[in-house]
């Protein structure tokens, strides 16, 4: 990304209703974000029994009441989505959204989402099934016509007609945290994207926010290691391949203070990081914060841009 500086997006939950929802998809072009996401689950974590709208819908809805402002799926996974359906809902929304559609994909996780059409897989069918699921989606987006028989998923003779606005296809950005998924982002993704390192299975009550932060930068930091590695496996110079950091995946909230995003933006970029993604703050729970920051952050946006990439 050179001397452009960090690019920033801004992930807005599926939760309200359009009236609302449509105000918010403009203000974040009118913020002046470079790109707005929005889950793709059915269901979600601590918020599984609040309202939860589908991704496809809302993100066609976005396209049609912004015009500039990339939008993506942050990120869409095989949990329950079969590749043949989603290439032709991934086609529509680049055409409504005239290529500004950035393809957000992931393995998936455990939850409501792997469970709700039938028993979840194991971890190394999950694994499986997401190299299939990307590989399919690949060569459906790239093919008018398409055949294939895999362990997970068949395509007879699916039609992508008339292809994607952006060509070859729309940009990939892989989620990938281990090994495995990494040398897949590594081959298919034009982007990487990250929440960063977890810690499952240790509270760490012994570890002050701060130090938990540090643990959680000094985690990332070996991740983006392992990443260039993959990518250099894959034939690939490590720095042609953009980055997405979800730094809310850090202990502390983006978006708590001016500060703490800036600080995060500057590591980020030390890192490497081409782009940072926060979360529009909501009233209340996960991602709990000020509008006030959030509209500081905008105004200030051109100085977080300042920082730039490696």
């Amino acid at each position: 990304m050179g001397t452009q500086g960090l690019r920033f997006g801004i992930v807005l939950l599926p939760q309200d209703r359009w009236p609302l929802a449509r105000e918010k998809w403009r203000r974040a072009e009118e913020y002046g974000f470079d790109h707005a996401w929005t889950y793709d689950h059915l269901a979600w974590r601590s918020l599984a029994d609040e309202p939860w709208f589908a991704t496809v819908p809302l993100l066609a809805a976005a396209a049609a009441v912004t015009e500039r402002i990339g939008l993506g799926t942050w990120v869409a996974s095989p949990n329950f989505r079969h590749p043949v359906p989603f290439a032709k809902d991934v086609m529509g929304l680049d055409d409504v959204s005239e290529g500004r559609l950035l393809l957000g994909l992931g393995a998936g996780g455990a939850g409501f989402d792997a469970e709700v059409t039938g028993p979840a897989p194991t971890p190394r069918e999950r694994s499986r099934r997401f190299a299939e699921f990307a590989e399919l989606l690949d060569e459906l987006l790239t093919h008018p016509v398409t055949t294939r028989v895999g362990e997970f998923y068949e395509a007879h003779e699916a039609r992508m007609i008339p292809g994607c606005v952006r060509q070859p296809r729309v940009p990939f950005v892989m989620a990938a945290n281990g090994p495995r998924a990494m040398a897949l982002a590594a081959r298919f993704g034009q982007g990487w994207g990250t929440f960063g390192p977890s810690f499952p299975g240790e509270e760490s009550p012994d570890l002050s926010p701060a130090q938990a932060q540090e643990r959680w930068w000094d985690g990332l930091a070996a991740m983006t290691a392992t990443f260039d590695d993959a990518a250099r496996a894959a034939g690939r110079d490590p720095a042609s391949i953009d980055r997405y950091l979800s730094i809310d995946g850090a202990p502390v909230f983006s978006l708590e203070s001016y500060a703490t995003l800036a600080e995060g933006a500057e590591r980020a970029a030390a890192l490497g990081f081409t782009d940072v993604v926060v979360h529009w703050p909501r009233a209340e729970g996960i991602y709990a914060g000020s509008e006030a920051v959030l509209e500081e952050v905008a105004a200030r946006l051109p100085e977080l841009r300042a920082t730039a990439p490696r």
